[in-house]
């Protein structure tokens, strides 16, 4: 088994209901052939960076799975015949994934899940900030030149004479 990325663009015009159907489809493909959904994500309605179909806007999900090849090559052919799905990118995280691997993901994916829920809006931006104080050092001292370049500098403009028209 492998672990997968994969992101899928849904038509904006979706019911709720049609949403659902086209992620538990999908999850239901991974499941059937003995892999797991290790996260899913559902971003919500986004922007798109460029019209795709006439569509200016698209709802996003992210799913972080382990399967064999040939799931993903049978999730891909249905997103291309299914009309709801404007895009889809699947990256290959990592090449082999073990049964323990595939627990303890979703057991950080959970806890991650978890802590952001706890966070919610307003601890993110707290959080973001801290993050950036930190990365904040003190000011590095201007860089002065050496007095052996200032005087090199003065030198070789001393030497440069003007030439005396003959």
């Amino acid at each position: 088994m492998r672990r997968y990325e994969q992101i899928y663009i849904l038509r904006p015009a979706l019911s709720e209901d049609e949403i659902s159907r086209v992620v538990e489809n999908t999850n239901q493909l991974i499941l059937d052939d003995g892999g797991a959904v290790i996260f899913l994500n559902k971003w919500g309605m986004r922007k798109l960076a460029y019209p795709i179909k006439k569509e200016i806007q698209g709802y996003y999900i992210l799913c972080d799975f382990a399967a064999t090849p040939d799931v993903v090559s049978e999730i891909e052919r249905k997103f291309r015949i299914d009309d709801a799905v404007l895009k889809y990118l699947t990256v290959r995280v990592s090449d082999t994934i073990s049964a323990e691997e595939i627990s303890t993901a979703i057991s950080e994916a959970e806890a991650l899940a978890t802590a952001e829920e706890a966070d919610g809006e307003t601890g993110d931006d707290d959080q973001q900030e801290e993050n950036a104080e930190a990365a904040i050092s003190e000011p590095e001292e201007e860089a002065t030149p050496e007095p052996a370049q200032e005087d090199q500098a003065e030198t070789a403009a001393a030497e440069v004479k003007p030439v005396a028209d003959q």
